[in-house]
């Protein structure tokens, strides 16, 4: 990852995607770890940093979020690293373009024959004042100063040397612009006068000098410094010495027609690889730019040459038109203009040959570049080919495909700095002039974008059909890609000029193996593991056993991509093609989709086992194949098949939070028809425990055992169901004990803790989060193991000890965020909501609770959306903000009802009810309360019926009915006390208000009285009559 100052704060992804990091706090705190990149930052310099004098009320609890959404937005907890007193951002220096920008001007000052292109590289990592959108604060003034100085010297230091590469004529103007801007530095007046007197401009010259005078007496008191002055007398005298350089070496690389978008980086790790290695080669697949790549470092390294630099081109140099080495020899000669031996002529020349397309002759390539580079030590060599020349000293580059959107890009904002979208945009504003990128089209222009590959060329090819078809259209007819993309390039080879003939240039040079693999190979959507490939490939005319070698020759001659694991995948356009080529192409999905079903079986058991973590991973990346599996099986009308497989990965789908892919999945399953009759009732009951987490089906599941049973009785434990998820919750219980199931039962106990605590049996709750604790620690599933870490510090939270809480939900986000299990950080990041507001850090409250909507919204999960949301109303009442409290309350009590989700809805009807006698309506705030008080009795949970109580008691109290409002807080506190959870110091806030209130009113001895009269209707103190309130004495 590389981080920018140089400009406004950026991060870039090494493939140069921009990495977004939006809240302003979050990026102020990058920007400060950054400019200190390797030090350690204090964690009181960091507050002192963000929040100056206005400090939060718990810093450290500030800060730790905002490091934790910095590491999020990242995507590599590793980078900030907390180490005391502070925190450290963990990267090389040359991550960051400042400290990238002091070590070119370094090589610059100490490698004078490379000053131009190190200062000019260095340069043009400048995007803008330096942290442009820190300016106003303290912590960044002082860097950008400096950085700003640094600049300045840069500029003068290029300047410099290029009057001395005799580049006088374009410095004139390009100077006079930098001494309008500061006119009283005089080094840089120096050059300036310099570049006129070279000019043939003397007189100018001498007219800026005393023109620099006036200033400084005027401005400054002062006279020119001696430089300067010597300077004058120099041009006075006309010094010879003033004269220009002789002009610089030679070569025949042709002119730029176009910028190169987007190889910034590129071009610096190339040079870099020049100064160790003679011989570097560029790889990559056809269209990628390798040419294009090889000239502009060529083009910026070329005053590093003093014998020049001189491109040879092999294209359309084939075997049998180029024959051999000798063929090779003679087309660099011609180059060079060489008519005798070549190895003597360069023997003594500092020269770089760029050698290009050197994959049909790569044999011929290899012999006579290994023999140049022997015979002439200063040579160096930087060559173009789709594959290694394979010479001893040969340092490999292999050129990436520009960087593409990801696929939730979709504004103008979030797509334009991605360098595939700034090539392609470019090119179609060239062919229809008045295109622009907005967000009517950004879509569809990033869609573009990743269906080519982010390849420059098709990007080209494409770019030129805008004018015709714009964007939408252009994007729907991709899926025929080589009809559309079928000309549109003049005065470029063949084999640039149409997508096919792009590729066909690779293809002819295989043999027949490698072109059955490659096709074979493309039936994965979106790449595969190397046994997937030898399952899948091996067949007619491919021995599984050559697989592996096959591909290997295949990544060699960039037809194929290798990935860590190791994966392979093909470039789309590169896919399309070998598709159209398929001969045997049932056979071969249908070994394709059996592979991957056995894969997901036997991937089901290992996801609640130690290794949980490897085989989430291995599903997550061949989540595209297993898709494509259903479908073969599907069309196929294969049941049994298609059924096996949703079974198998149902509980991947539900630990992934993908409940609307799993619904779908197992929809399409089912609707295959036939099967297994047991099969076909398992799928079915885990379709209706899914659909229960989205909205209440309607129908009955089928009569189950095992985990479907029990995910039933979890599912209905979610939407609040507590009486039925108990006997769901038992009967799967009975069976895991009998097949001696640790998982099985280690589950239930977990989901036995809310059970028992919606009862107000906490010491059972106990016991079972103590059980499944230990259990779920032998069986090794990580996911078992969070699910316990929430239940102690739900236990904590209603025991009054938030520091515990919070050190649990802690550690549960962690482990939530390594699985990569998104619903889970979800309710972690509420509790830890719920949990600030508690220790009354409201900003901090609000922060976990958006945070934790946004990762609930990305996974369409609702009831953790819905739940972060309610402890969102919460804090928005705390604060005061009644408005934004009721919207959100209201929007949920919505879902709680259609769901039929009493036992929330209590909850929202109490808070509903608070923000009307808050607002002074009475009667809204009594009839809320008595809904919420019904609710609550219909679900039986001690704690929600005192919670209905105490919101009842407020509103009789602004009624004016302080004797009822006594009696419902008497019997709320008994209701908590009968199962020992009297309400902690943090939580009274609504109690101790109302009861200063009915206190006041009443006055201290008949507000005891009240307060302690003995309830007259039931078991949890406090008779209610058909309103809700309490029977009083006359």
């Amino acid at each position: 990852m590389r981080f920018g100052v140089l400009g406004p704060l950026a991060v870039w992804t090494a493939d140069g995607t921009p990495v977004g990091v939006p809240e302003p706090k979050v990026r102020a705190l990058l920007a400060d770890l950054v400019v200190h990149a390797g030090t350690v930052v204090s964690a009181d310099r960091l507050a002192e940093d963000l929040w100056g004098d206005r400090q939060p009320g718990n810093p450290a609890n500030a800060l730790q979020t905002k490091i934790s959404q910095l590491r999020k937005a990242l995507g590599d907890p590793g980078l900030v690293v907390r180490t005391p007193p502070g925190y450290l951002l963990r990267v090389s220096p040359g991550a960051v373009d400042a400290h990238r920008f002091a070590e070119l001007t370094a090589r610059a000052a100490a490698e004078p024959g490379s000053r131009v292109a190190l200062l000019t590289e260095a340069l043009a990592l400048w995007r803008g004042e330096p942290l442009a959108d820190f300016a106003d604060e303290p912590f960044a003034r002082p860097v950008a100063r400096r950085l700003a100085e640094d600049r300045l010297v840069a500029l003068e230091d290029l300047a410099e040397a290029r009057l001395e590469r005799g580049e006088h004529g374009r410095l004139v103007g390009e100077l006079a612009d930098l001494v309008a801007t500061y006119p009283l530095r005089e080094r840089l007046r120096a050059l300036h006068l310099r570049a006129l007197y070279r000019a043939g401009r003397p007189q100018e010259a001498l007219d800026g000098f005393h023109e620099l005078r006036r200033r400084l007496a005027d401005d400054l008191g002062l006279e020119p410094g001696p430089d300067l002055t010597a300077l004058h007398q120099a041009m006075l005298a006309r010094d010879p010495a003033l004269d220009a350089p002789p002009p610089a070496p030679g070569g025949n690389l042709p002119a730029a027609v176009t910028d190169l978008l987007g190889r910034g980086p590129a071009v610096r790790e190339v040079r870099g690889l020049l100064e160790s290695a003679r011989l570097v080669t560029l790889t990559g697949p056809g269209g990628v730019g390798k040419t294009s790549l090889a000239l502009e470092t060529a083009r910026r390294i070329a005053d590093g040459y003093p014998d020049g630099v001189w491109l040879v081109e092999l294209a359309g140099a084939e075997q049998h038109t180029c024959p051999g080495p000798d063929g090779v020899t003679e087309a660099i000669a011609t180059a060079l203009d060489i008519r005798g031996p070549l190895h003597t002529a360069v023997r003594d020349k500092d020269m770089l040959l760029v050698i290009d397309n050197c994959e049909q002759v790569i044999d011929a390539v290899a012999t006579v570049a290994g023999g140049l580079l022997a015979a002439a030590p200063r040579l160096r060599i930087l060559a173009t080919s789709r594959e290694p020349l394979g010479v001893g000293g040969e340092a490999l580059w292999a050129v990436p495909p520009l960087g593409v959107p990801g696929p939730e890009a979709a504004t103008s904002a979030t797509v334009r700095d991605h360098s595939a979208v700034r090539l392609f945009v470019a090119r179609a504003a060239a062919a229809a002039p008045g295109f622009t990128l907005d967000d009517t089209n950004a879509a569809a222009v990033a869609r573009i974008c990743r269906a080519l590959d982010g390849i420059p060329l098709a990007l080209e090819l494409a770019a030129t059909r805008i004018r015709a078809l714009g964007p939408d259209e252009l994007l729907r007819r991709l899926g025929d890609r080589f009809r559309l993309l079928d000309g549109g390039r003049r005065g470029v080879p063949a084999r640039q000029q149409t997508l096919r003939a792009m590729i066909d240039w690779s293809w002819d040079l295989l043999d027949e193996p490698q072109r059955r693999t490659l096709c074979r190979l493309a039936v994965h959507p979106e790449g595969c593991a190397l046994d997937a490939a030898e399952a899948v490939c091996a067949g007619d005319g491919v021995d599984a056993a050559d697989v592996a070698g096959l591909l290997t020759q295949l990544v060699d001659r960039s037809l194929v991509v290798a990935q860590p694991g190791p994966r392979f995948r093909l470039l789309e356009s590169v896919a399309h093609y070998c598709l159209e080529r398929l001969d045997d192409a049932d056979a071969v999905r249908l070994r394709h989709a059996r592979f991957h079903a056995g894969l997901a079986a036997r991937a089901d058991p290992l996801l609640r086992t130690g290794d949980q973590r490897r085989w989430l991973e291995r599903l997550d990346a061949d989540t595209a194949n297993l898709r494509a599996a259903l479908d073969t099986f599907a069309q196929h009308g294969m049941a049994d098949d298609a059924l096996r497989l949703t079974e198998s990965l149902v509980w991947y789908w539900f630990l992934r939070g993908r409940l609307a892919e799993a619904r779908r999945s197992l929809r399409t399953a089912l609707d295959v028809g036939g099967g297994d009759p047991a099969l076909r009732a398992t799928v079915t009951a885990w379709e209706h425990a899914i659909t229960v987490f989205a909205d209440r089906p309607d129908g009955q599941p089928p009569p189950v055992r095992g985990r479907a049973l029990w995910f039933l009785g979890h599912a209905a434990a979610t939407i609040g169901d507590m009486d039925g998820a108990r006997r769901i919750t038992e009967s799967a219980l009975a069976g895991f004990a009998a097949d001696g199931d640790r998982w099985g039962i280690a589950v239930c106990r977990i989901d036995q803790v809310s059970q028992a605590m919606a009862t107000g049996d906490f010491a059972a709750a106990r016991r079972y989060a103590a059980e499944g604790d230990r259990l779920f620690a032998e069986t090794g599933d990580r996911w078992g193991q969070l699910q316990a870490t929430f239940a102690g510090g739900t236990l904590a939270s209603v025991a009054g000890d938030y520091a515990e809480a919070a050190r649990l939900h802690t550690e549960g986000l962690r482990r939530a965020e390594e699985l990569q299990l998104w619903p889970e950080v979800s309710y972690q990041l509420s509790w830890l909501g719920r949990t600030a507001l508690l220790t009354g850090d409201l900003a901090a409250g609000r922060e976990y609770h958006e945070r934790a909507i946004r990762v609930a919204a990305e996974q369409g999960f609702t009831p953790a959306r819905r739940y972060a949301e309610t402890g969102l109303a919460l804090g928005a009442r705390q604060e005061g903000r009644l408005d934004e409290a009721e919207r959100l309350l209201l929007s949920v009590l919505d879902w709680h009802r259609d769901v039929g989700f009493e036992q929330g809805g209590s909850l929202v009807l109490a808070e509903l009810g608070f923000v009307a006698e808050l607002r002074g309506d009475a009667d809204a705030a009594l009839r809320l309360q008595r809904q919420g008080h019904d609710l609550a009795l219909r679900g039986g949970d001690p704690r929600a019926i005192a919670l209905a109580k105490e919101g009842l008691a407020g509103a009789h109290a602004l009624r004016g009915e302080h004797a009822v409002a006594a009696r419902l807080l008497g019997a709320a506190t008994r209701a908590r006390e009968s199962v020992g959870t009297p309400l902690p110091p943090a939580e009274r806030g609504d109690v101790d208000r109302i009861t200063a209130t009915v206190r006041a009113a009443l006055g201290d001895e008949a507000f005891a009285a009240e307060f302690s009269a003995p309830a007259e209707g039931g078991p949890v103190g406090g008779g209610c009559d058909a309103d809700g309130g309490v029977q009083v004495r006359a």
